[in-house]
């Protein structure tokens, strides 16, 4: 989530992990499902990992039905945003009115909910902290409840620092374009990667295991076998390959003889 700049119902105060909230949202709360409608969520990698596997569909059918590419701003990267529904609300089309029908395999920024976090724009301060902003809708009642809350405690309620672990590497990626010239432009190619290693999960698994990829990079059996076997690890080891890609950054190898077969095939 970016953080917002002038928007009515954002504080744009910064909120570290001990800082205190009260809210709480249920059933009985008028305003109940309201924020599921005309939103904008962008989507992590590990919310479509989720979510397509919650609907027993495949990441590049999560992604042509549920969601619209975009370029991230001062990044020349693409990032994906939740399709909403073209009626008269733009409700989320996962939410009903007595809730949401994905609610354990909701996105990350849902969790958050009533915080909003900076991590695509700042990185975090030399202790770790992170940067937290707190969304103030008006129509919002859940503020009115007596329930406390750290942004720590919160964070861990709703499950916010599983998903951002998982996710750090591709805010890492994110962030350190930030810090290119605004004239260094990503080539189609690098974004169309960036975007099938990043979002559409099947087709990078595709892609690494029969594709020549594992002739022309020295890739260890044991790192291989998770990557086959568990998403989450195919997703850092996305992550780390991209970083590579982008920065020069890690410890992928290229086998020399197979890639200097590639150039001759080329010429």
């Amino acid at each position: 989530m970016e953080f917002p700049e002038n928007k009515a119902g954002i504080q744009p105060v910064r909120f570290g992990p001990e800082s205190g909230f009260k809210f709480k949202c249920h059933k009985e709360v008028r305003c109940f499902t309201k924020c599921c409608r005309g939103i904008n969520i962008i989507l992590t990698p590990y919310d479509i990992v989720q979510l397509k596997n919650r609907l027993g569909i495949s990441s590049g059918e999560f992604l042509a039905i549920y969601t619209v590419p975009q370029l991230l701003e001062k990044t020349d990267l693409p990032v994906v945003t939740l399709k909403l529904l073209d009626d008269e609300q733009q409700s989320c089309p996962f939410v009903r009115d007595d809730g949401c029908l994905v609610y354990e395999n909701r996105p990350t920024t849902c969790r958050y909910y009533p915080l909003g976090v900076a991590s695509l724009s700042h990185k975090e301060d030399a202790d770790g902290e992170g940067f937290y902003f707190f969304v103030d809708e008006p129509h919002c009642l859940g503020f009115e409840e007596d329930k406390e809350w750290t942004v720590k405690e919160w964070r861990k309620d709703q499950g916010v620092d599983i998903q951002d672990e998982i996710n750090a590497g591709w805010t890492d990626l994110i962030v350190r374009k930030r810090s290119f010239p605004a004239n260094v432009q990503l080539t189609e190619k690098t974004k169309k990667m960036f975007f099938t290693t990043c979002y559409d999960i099947d087709q990078f698994k595709e892609f690494v295991f029969e594709s020549s990829f594992l002739k022309l990079y020295q890739v260890d059996d044991k790192t291989i076998q998770a990557i086959r076997n568990d998403e989450v690890a195919l997703l850092d080891f996305g992550f780390r390959w991209m970083k590579w890609v982008l920065y020069k950054i890690g410890d992928f190898t290229i086998n020399s003889e197979v890639a200097q077969k590639r150039q001759e095939r080329k010429k």
